[in-house]
């Protein structure tokens, strides 16, 4: 099997593109990173299925009538990109969220996470056994948690009350 060398080059450029991208903290730099990999995912796909040859339908003849191409790279191709457009309708709509919320698309940091994961490795401080009545989750105490923050919705209302 012969591969095309720019293919390969493009979809490795594709890959490390995306990569890049999805590793800023804008929203929308992330959406398009994660299109640029289901890209250059769909050319190494295109690269497995081999050199071009007679379409894989019975009875159809073309110049290369010895050879048929791979109708398997040609299936996960199409199953590549409807999954790839799925995640991308995906983060759209998490990005509206996000923008609606606080009319940023930029990831902040996660002050919980970073409270989490500087517990102790102690079974105590297990997340299924905090009982802090503190309300900031991941400080361990003996009492209990109150989880369910305030209302989600209250900075998308004060934003439709202030238009």
């Amino acid at each position: 099997m012969e591969a095309n060398l720019f293919l390969l080059i493009g979809a490795g450029v594709l890959i490390a593109c995306g990569v890049y991208l999805m590793l800023d903290r804008a929203m929308t730099r992330m959406i398009l990173g994660v299109t640029l990999i289901g890209n250059g995912a769909n050319l190494l796909l295109l690269q497995s299925g081999g050199p071009a040859g007679s379409p894989p339908i019975l009875g159809r003849e073309s110049e290369a009538a010895d050879q048929a191409a791979d109708p398997l790279a040609q299936a996960m191709i199409l199953t590549a990109i409807v999954i790839s457009m799925a995640m991308v309708g995906f983060l759209v709509a998490l990005a509206y969220r996000q923008y609606r919320y606080r009319t940023d698309d930029v990831v902040e940091r996660d002050e919980e996470d970073r409270a989490v994961a500087a517990r102790p490795a102690t079974p105590e401080a297990a997340p299924e056994r905090d009982k802090s009545d503190d309300p900031v989750p991941g400080k361990a105490s003996s009492t209990g948690d109150q989880f369910g923050p305030p209302a989600f919705e209250e900075p998308v209302k004060e934003a439709d009350d202030a238009n």
